[in-house]
């Protein structure tokens, strides 16, 4: 089936909280794009009205940019807005935008509550810098104080990961649940989440979950280049 963009909505129909907040630096991202720019578009309310704004100067201005998206959900709506679609292996990212869960005192940050995070850190791996979209809320004193550590593992592997989760020092491992149906959660790449807390998060926990046999990616990301957009 040809993908045609009148069939895909650019409605969010989830709650945006801050959205006044949000949209400001929506637009302000927006205005940082420029003909030639492959950018690596994220996942989230955030990182969506970035995209809506984008698409506004792509019909308006014609602007010339390549979007590398990092989710089903962001792909489509990108086709719905007219926004040409590229990928790391054609095309050099020149910079990205992407939102987060929490951001810690180092700028640390958790992300993956939208299931995304793998796709998320290939591309923020590949940009030489990424605009991290959040409003005050997410600011925290200690990384993993609201929200867990999403972990994405093989679901063959999920016992093995638990138990080797455990020895790192989690102190609660939940298998997360489907929205829409019975049983758990199915990544785009056909994986099951753990959310994982732990009492600290310490500089190696992101390379210690993920030297973990069975685990696909975390939702840690410790000491990429990105800056903080608030």
């Amino acid at each position: 089936m040809n993908l045609n963009k009148q069939v895909f909505t650019t409605e969010w129909t989830k709650p945006i909280s801050n959205i006044e907040h949000k949209l400001k630096i929506a637009l302000m991202i927006a205005q940082k794009a420029k003909d030639g720019d492959v950018i690596g578009f994220g996942s989230g309310s955030s990182a969506y009205l970035a995209v809506v704004e984008l698409g506004k100067r792509v019909r308006e201005e014609n602007l010339k940019i390549k979007a590398v998206p990092t989710s089903h959900e962001i792909r489509y709506l990108c086709i719905s807005l007219g926004i040409p679609i590229t990928s790391i292996d054609q095309d050099r990212i020149t910079w990205g935008f992407d939102g987060a869960d929490e951001v810690g005192p180092n700028n640390w940050l958790i992300k993956g509550r939208g299931g995304a995070m793998l796709k998320e850190k290939i591309v923020m791996a590949s940009s030489p810098l990424t605009y991290i979209l959040v409003d005050d809320s997410k600011f925290v004193d200690r990384l993993g104080e609201k929200y867990p550590i999403p972990v994405e593992c093989l679901p063959a592997a999920t016992t093995l990961v638990i138990k080797e989760l455990e020895k790192l020092g989690a102190t609660e491992i939940k298998l997360r649940p489907a929205e829409a149906k019975d049983g758990p959660t199915i990544t785009e790449n056909g994986n099951f989440i753990l959310d994982v807390r732990f009492n600290e998060v310490t500089e190696t926990l992101e390379r210690d979950i993920k030297s973990i046999v069975g685990v696909v990616e975390s939702g840690l990301f410790i000491d990429y280049n990105i800056k903080i957009i608030s």
